[in-house]
């Protein structure tokens, strides 16, 4: 299929990716639209991983306040220079992560910040509740493997689906940013408080 102007302007358009990418995805996609958005998500994984070492230090702190005051969140995502900090997209993009938050209740950015006896302790509540319910021992690990997954996309912001298109993770919409800004983002840290909830 022949990929048109048109068509690379439209996937240009969802995603912010640059041009020459958005015309080498829908190629690689025989000019499917998804899949060429599919193609640029991955490409994401990839430019990210590149960027890795680059220094970001620029960036906002976005403070949000949600149910007439009674969810607060502030949350810290940098960048590496302060021209794409002061941009509309990045602007958003912080502004839709401290939604996420709130909606989201995650406790951790990422996986490795979860400490290792959290780990064990719901291995070892999974463990139980499988031999609770009778299931064979032979089962165990397995059991136990999904409900750390379950466990780890729950209360790890990275892993949480998008609470506006389930269908993408904040991880890859992070990746989508990164290619639309051509900069290493960052989620740094966040702090989410809910009225009343520490009596």
């Amino acid at each position: 299929m022949e990929v048109t102007t048109q068509m690379i302007k439209e996937l240009r358009e969802a995603t912010q990716a640059p041009m020459l990418d958005c015309r080498n995805a829908l190629v690689k996609a025989e000019g499917n639209f998804e899949k060429a958005v599919d193609v640029l998500r991955e490409q994401g994984k990839a430019k990210a991983a590149k960027r890795e070492d680059r220094d970001a230090s620029n960036g906002t702190i976005e403070v949000y306040a949600h149910g007439g005051g009674r969810v607060s969140v502030i949350v810290e995502v940098n960048c590496e220079t302060d021209f794409v900090a002061r941009s509309e997209g990045f602007r958003k993009f912080a502004h839709t992560i401290a939604l996420q938050i709130a909606a989201g209740e995650p406790k951790y950015v990422t996986e490795d910040q979860i400490p290792q006896e959290v780990y064990d302790r719901e291995a070892e509540v999974a463990r139980n509740t499988a031999r609770e319910q009778g299931k064979a021992e032979a089962m165990f690990d397995k059991i136990v493997e999904g409900r750390l997954k379950k466990f780890k996309d729950e209360v790890c912001l990275m892993n949480q689906a998008l609470f506006s298109d389930e269908s993408v993770t904040i991880q890859q919409l992070m990746n989508e940013a990164n290619i639309s800004t051509g900069e290493r983002i960052v989620i740094r840290r966040f702090q989410r408080w809910e009225l009343g909830e520490a009596l």
